[in-house]
């Protein structure tokens, strides 16, 4: 009898540990995507405050043509209106947590206007973000043509 009560209790504890560890990743995923539609909204409205927020200072951001941007680049042409976009929507997204690292995959999908010129994108993005003193920062992004 006793033997069956520890078992019983063993494989309680492991449902229980197994719950706790699934509902900090859902709470982690749920934060990421958070940060990802702030990251969105402020690309539209070139917010540098908000943008600079969001991102390492380490910031690695890869367009799908190859040009690689650091933080201070790719706020200013953000800013600047070199990079306008004038709607944006993330489409297909998924995310994992992997302790302090996520992982999310989008095809982007945008109306820009970069530097007056009116035009349409549509990409796949990879987003890496990590957890820093609690944050979500974006640590680095690289695009990639879908066609």
């Amino acid at each position: 009898m006793h033997k069956s009560l520890a078992i019983t209790l063993a494989i309680l504890l492991s449902l229980s540990s197994w719950a706790s560890a699934n509902k900090k990743v859902d709470s982690d995923i749920n934060a990421v995507n958070s940060q990802v539609e702030l990251l969105r909204k402020a690309m539209i409205t070139a917010d540098a405050a908000v943008l600079k927020s969001l991102t390492s200072a380490d910031l690695s951001y890869g367009h799908s043509g190859g040009h690689v941007e650091d933080q201070a680049e790719f706020i200013a042409k953000i800013v600047t209106g070199e990079s306008d976009f004038v709607t944006m929507s993330f489409n297909d997204q998924t995310t994992s947590v992997i302790d302090n690292i996520a992982i999310v995959r989008h095809i982007l999908v945008a109306t820009t206007n970069n530097r007056g010129e009116p035009g349409e994108v549509t990409i796949g993005v990879m987003l890496i973000w990590k957890k820093q003193k609690g944050k979500w920062l974006l640590l680095a992004r690289q695009a990639f043509k879908t066609h």
